[in-house]
C-alpha cells in the first residue's frame, strides 16, 4: 500500500499564495502519477494538477499560469505552489499517487483545507 503524507493549506485572502506538500511512502509503483486533485462543497474530485513518472505535467485548465506541481522522485515528494488564488479555488485538496503497478490504483492523502476569501 501506499501512504501518503499532506502539508501546508489554510486560510488565505484572494490574490495570495499557498504552497501544499506531499510526502508518498510504501509501495510505489515504477510507473505511476503524483499529484493533486481538490474538492469543493457539492462538487465531485477534480484534477488539478499531476506528473507522470516520466516527468510530463498536467495542469486543469482553470489552474494554468498560477498553479505549478514540483515532484522529486528520489524523495517521493509533490509540491503544489499556488499562485493567484481565487476564492474559486477554495476546496479541500488531496495529494494523490496512481500507481500503474502492482499494487494497482489510486492512493489518497487525508486532504488539507484551503479556502481563499475574497
Amino acid at each position: 500500500q501506499v501512504q501518503l503524507v499532506e502539508s501546508g493549506g489554510g486560510l488565505v485572502q484572494a490574490g495570495g499564495s499557498l504552497r501544499l506538500s506531499c510526502a508518498a511512502s510504501g509501495s510505489i509503483s515504477r510507473i505511476n502519477d503524483m499529484g493533486w486533485y481538490h474538492q469543493a462543497p457539492g462538487k465531485q474530485r477534480e484534477l488539478v494538477a499531476t506528473e507522470t513518472s516520466g516527468g510530463r505535467t498536467n495542469y486543469a485548465d482553470s489552474v494554468k499560469g498560477r498553479f505549478t506541481l514540483s515532484r522529486d522522485n528520489e524523495k517521493n515528494t509533490v509540491d503544489l505552489q499556488m499562485s493567484k488564488l481565487e476564492p474559486e479555488d477554495t476546496a479541500v485538496y488531496y495529494c494523490n499517487v496512481r500507481n500503474f503497478l502492482p499494487p494497482m490504483g489510486y492512493y489518497w492523502g487525508q486532504g488539507t483545507q484551503v479556502t481563499v476569501s475574497s
